[in-house]
């Protein structure tokens, strides 16, 4: 059975979604965001998806301290990204109690220090997001498009050793349209072996079960799960 991942999004320390990666179109839906993930252990979810939006706009991580918090009153498997650079970032997000760290554009801007994280740590401890919009990457907290192909990317870097992405369509993130189904089975007929984690535009349980007939191995939740569209009874069938 898929893995049901929810996903805190973090500004100012605050639990919030974007609609279409804009951060202009901001809602804040909780001032702790560790009372957030309490509710999501408590429910049964193992893991947890966490991003500091402003470390993603500004490039240097800005939320850490929430990560510490979450990860240390929790059991959760936490992912944590954005905005991480260096390979002091990438011990700073460890440090804090991540299990995972999950990094976008420097695999786009610098994919030697991204090689080295995967060899360093393997590819279960350095997670790939793809971010992208009509096919194609985009990076620095969606706001810089680029001409590369994410079906590309991610080939490029499954013959160098990286198992698991997860890929995000901007243009479903946060508007609960559905998500991306032609765009992932793609993926999947390219790629069989990788383990794909669908994230961006899931309005339903029946999106979920839709993400693991095709074959997507985990999917990320957010607004669907704020706005109510996916409640906690629905939640627990997915507890692990």
């Amino acid at each position: 059975m898929i893995e049901l991942i929810p996903a805190i999004d973090i500004i100012d320390g605050k639990c919030v979604r974007l609609t279409h990666g804009d951060f202009a179109r901001k809602t804040v839906y909780a001032d702790d965001p560790l009372e957030v993930a309490k509710r999501f252990e408590g429910l049964g979810l193992r893991r947890l998806h966490m991003v500091d939006l402003d470390g993603a706009k500004s490039g240097i991580p800005s939320n850490i301290p929430v990560l510490h918090r979450v990860a240390s009153s929790t059991r959760l498997i936490v992912d944590f990204g954005g905005g991480i650079k260096t390979d002091a970032d990438v011990a700073a997000v460890f440090d804090a109690g991540a299990a995972i760290v999950n990094v976008g554009s420097i695999a786009v801007k610098d994919p030697e220090t991204f090689l080295n994280w995967i060899e360093r740590f393997g590819g279960d401890r350095i997670l790939l997001g793809a971010d992208c919009k009509n096919g194609n990457v985009a990076i620095s907290g969606w706001q810089e498009q680029t001409d590369i192909s994410i079906c590309d990317m991610l080939n490029n870097y499954f013959k160098k050793g990286v198992r698991s992405t997860f890929v995000t369509d901007i243009g479903r993130d946060g508007a609960m349209t559905g998500p991306s189904v032609d765009l992932y089975k793609q993926i999947i007929a390219d790629l069989p072996e990788l383990d794909l984690i669908a994230s961006g535009g899931v309005s339903s349980v029946g999106d979920v079960e839709e993400l693991d007939r095709i074959g997507c191995s985990g999917v990320i939740v957010g607004k669907a799960i704020y706005e109510g569209r996916i409640t906690d009874k629905n939640l627990r069938q997915y507890a692990r």
